[in-house]
């Protein structure tokens, strides 16, 4: 596959990413009124529609800070400079880093869109058990953390090859 095609894959796939997670935060939005909940498997998850001020499963959302916004669009601008140039490098097509590379810029993407447009990102997946909970997060968010753990596993896996030749 030649590199422009390789590229043009990478960069779809980051835009399915962000087109799918603007379209499940406007349903959410249109459909569950903020801070209320619909059960989905009791015990253990439920759709909860919430605003998030802050960083990825509201990290810094607590925070008084009034430059707090302008930083977090800040280090995500930095961060998708950085992650585009590394998948602009990426030469072939649907490999494990290219993968990760555009889930992490999609998900980037479609939480800058938020935080740009209204300084706040709609997190709505919250999975519980008992009283123990995960912060509640949104699709991008999962696109980020899930191109991260490929990056690391690809990073392991690669060192184990390298190291046993």
């Amino acid at each position: 596959m030649k590199p422009t095609s390789a590229r043009t894959v990478h960069f779809l796939l980051a835009l399915i990413v962000v087109m799918l997670d603007q379209w499940t935060k406007r349903l959410v939005a249109a459909r569950i009124a903020i801070y209320t909940h619909i059960q989905i498997i009791p015990g253990f998850f439920r759709l909860t529609h919430t605003e998030n001020t802050g960083a990825a499963f509201s990290l810094f959302a607590d925070s008084p800070s009034h430059w707090k916004t302008l930083l977090l669009i800040g280090f995500s601008f930095f961060a998708m400079v950085i992650v585009s140039v590394l998948l602009w490098k990426q030469t072939r097509a649907l490999t494990i880093t290219g993968i990760a590379l555009s889930l992490i810029l999609g998900g980037a993407v479609g939480n800058l869109w938020d935080r740009m447009a209204s300084g706040r990102v709609v997190d709505f997946l919250l999975f519980y058990v008992k009283q123990y909970q995960w912060p509640v997060f949104n699709l991008a968010d999962s696109a980020i953390v899930i191109g991260a753990s490929l990056l690391v596993i690809e990073i392991l896996f690669s060192r184990e090859r390298h190291s046993q030749a």
